[in-house]
């Protein structure tokens, strides 16, 4: 199917709703998601580099004692800002307690952290736009992930209205030690 098809059935502002039913028809596994002024994202699925960086990250926090109920993969996240609402599809999500309800795009309440592994193109979309977006629904915390060699993982923490980098490891680094004392 080309661009021109596509273009010619697309609503002229996309909703969540609209979102959720773009990615629930998609058999390919592509992440849509949607920023609050309305810039729709279409991204592949994941390679198996990326994969494996999400995977690692979810059994560490498991294994340490997080309810897996609480570590979740490619959960949709509303982000409401300046009279739209955009949805966001984190790597790697960690909530104080596991998100009710059946919704697609879960309310960022209780959220602790949101993991984003760089994927090559989307360099400007993590390291800027999602971060401020999160920063503007209050995520405590936000982790980029880079897929350099050492896996660079670089830890913001939310502290008086800004994302401030307390710390840069390699993820070996990081899944040596306990996922408690990076959540404080």
């Amino acid at each position: 199917m080309g661009v021109e098809i596509v273009g010619r059935h697309m609503p002229a502002r996309i909703t969540l709703d609209d979102l959720a039913a773009m990615a629930a028809a998609d058999r390919h596994g592509y992440r849509y998601e949607l920023s609050p002024e309305g810039s729709l994202s279409v991204a592949p699925p994941p390679d198996v580099e990326h994969a494996t960086v999400a995977s690692r990250l979810l059994v560490w926090f498991v294994a340490a004692g997080m309810p897996v109920e609480r570590v979740l993969q490619a959960v949709g996240i509303r982000i409401p800002r300046g009279g739209g609402v955009g949805g966001r599809v984190p790597d790697l999500t960690v909530w104080s307690q596991a998100p009710g309800g059946a919704t697609v795009w879960t309310p960022a309440t209780g959220l602790l952290l949101v993991v984003e592994i760089v994927s090559p193109g989307s360099e400007a979309i993590d390291q800027e736009i999602k971060r401020d977006e999160y920063r503007t629904v209050g995520i405590p915390h936000y982790w980029l992930v880079d897929q350099d060699a050492g896996h660079t993982v670089t830890m913001f923490r939310l502290i008086d209205g800004e994302y401030q980098v307390v710390r840069t490891m390699s993820l070996t680094w990081l899944l040596n030690g306990s996922p408690t004392s990076h959540l404080g």
